[in-house]
């Protein structure tokens, strides 16, 4: 294993988590990065003293993090600083109703009685329930490769499998407990950002509900980019090399085995290859067709996770009725989810999410400026131009203002939109999706795409597409399944 060489390519976090333990292990590790910066979709941008996290904006799953940095003897807190939020977010319904989600348990319990009668009570089973199959998962499922069915459709999952609710949506799930419109959405919201939608998400994914309101909503100091500069530090400090500007052509494959990458500065040998990059770009691009494991006609019919209409704004005035995390959830909450993943088709009546980190956090924006930042859900694959994205930018402005009550537009002096084209121009994004594929049932675990190529021996994955799936903690996860892989078979 000592000084066997390893190319990484993409540093997000999928990358740079495994490039940091292959590191660790005595591997000698090279990431090479498309773009100017490291993090991938949660690259920063920097504007007129405006900072803007481009990506996620979340930060859940504490333990995950804290499991992951355990393991090189250090601590979240020798690389980046945590403020628990309170309240957790701002939910804005479809009529004048607006409540706060607090962080204390006591607080919610308290406000899911006002949306319900005996909504604490009701709250408190459903937690006990959520909790169960978060311990279950983390500890038996999270952490594990699937290589075949049977590795999945063990004793475990047979025995456990209708406690843990794999086999039900969480739509129907959240409906044994609740009957409340509003609770419902608050619970369910979390699918959207797994890519899914309460339809076709298993109840399972209740867990983000324990991790919403158990676990709490944090936030790193200076923004999630400063997750990306202490992952991109710890992996520097344990010897690993970074170049950026440097995009992949191609995996090179000599007798069944990867050789190393084609880039514009040349060819690199390699003796194991780990791909952080789009999982359909390097199947159908970066390998020739011969050592692909999943064709175009693969991709095809798989469920893609949704695309996002992202604006950044930054503002020369403080905005009120915002906290740092706001949703706006629609009445037309279904028929949002119905224009992703059935009818492909730009919203009517999205429901949407802003980010003020500025309520937070002083160091993203000038003084007495405000720092914005919208994401819509939309259908990965539909069309994108420049006619398209000016009108969805004025339609979501203007509902925002009649939201808040407050005229943004006057005080805009930061404005940048991004949208499928980017999203496939910046990572190679099939779709333009900007998570990856969806969790469905027969999209989890072991019928996610493997970390490990059938056909090239030493080229492997890790990333949004693999197990456990979407989020900045499963991606972390992932990596260290394949890194255990990897470790395994060569060292």
């Amino acid at each position: 294993m000592r000084g066997k060489k390893v190319i990484v390519i993409g540093a997000g976090f999928g990358g740079l988590s495994a490039a940091a333990l292959l590191a660790r292990d005595g591997f000698d590790v090279l990431v090479l990065e498309k773009n100017e910066q490291p993090g991938g979709r949660a690259r920063v941008w920097k504007k007129d003293g405006f900072v803007f996290d481009m990506g996620p904006s979340w930060y859940l799953m504490p333990d995950v993090f804290d499991r992951f940095f355990k393991i090189f003897n250090r601590k979240t807190d020798d690389y980046y600083k945590l403020l628990r939020l309170n309240p957790n977010y701002r939910v804005f319904f479809g009529g004048p109703k607006t409540v706060d989600v607090p962080a204390d348990r006591p607080g919610i319990d308290a406000l899911f009685d006002s949306l319900e009668q005996d909504g604490s009570t009701k709250l408190a089973k459903y937690l006990d329930v959520a909790k169960y199959q978060y311990d279950i998962a983390m500890n038996e499922f999270m952490y594990r490769e699937y290589k075949t069915i049977f590795d999945f459709f063990n004793w475990t999952i047979i025995t456990k499998g209708p406690q843990l609710k794999i086999f039900e949506s969480f739509d129907k799930f959240a409906g044994r407990y609740f009957s409340s419109d509003e609770i419902r959405k608050i619970l369910e919201y979390t699918v959207v950002f797994l890519g899914g939608s309460p339809d076709n998400t298993p109840g399972l994914y209740s867990i983000m509900s324990h991790v919403d309101f158990d676990l709490g909503v944090w936030y790193p100091c200076g923004g999630l980019g400063m997750l990306v500069q202490g992952f991109t530090r710890l992996a520097r400090e344990h010897g690993v090399r970074f170049e950026f500007n440097t995009p992949v052509r191609k995996i090179n494959v000599t007798n069944g085995h990867a050789a190393g990458v084609m880039t514009d500065k040349g060819d690199l040998r390699a003796d194991i290859v780990l791909v952080n990059a789009d999982y359909h770009h390097a199947e159908t691009e970066l390998l020739d067709a011969a050592f692909s494991n999943y064709p175009e006609r693969y991709w095809q019919k798989k469920k893609m996770g949704p695309s996002a209409f992202l604006i950044y704004l930054g503002l020369r005035r403080k905005v009120p009725h915002l906290l740092h995390h706001n949703l706006y959830l629609d009445d037309s909450w279904h028929e949002h989810f119905h224009s992703i993943f059935v009818e492909p088709a730009w919203p009517d009546n999205p429901s949407y999410y802003v980010c003020c980190p500025s309520k937070t956090d002083g160091s993203v924006a000038p003084a007495g400026s405000e720092n914005i930042f919208i994401l819509v859900p939309v259908a990965p694959g539909i069309e994108d131009a420049d006619t398209i994205r000016e009108k969805y930018y004025d339609k979501t402005i203007s509902h925002l203002e009649k939201l808040i009550n407050y005229n943004l537009r006057d005080h805009i002096v930061v404005r940048r939109t991004f949208a499928h084209n980017d999203f496939k121009e910046a990572y190679n994004a099939y779709k333009g999706t900007a998570l990856g594929m969806s969790h469905t049932l027969l999209q989890t675990a072991v019928f996610r795409p493997s970390h490990q190529s059938k056909k090239v021996k030493n080229l492997f994955y890790t990333g949004s597409y693999n197990h456990p799936g979407i989020g900045v903690p499963m991606v972390i996860i992932s990596s260290q399944i394949v890194s255990d892989q990897i470790r395994k078979i060569y060292g």
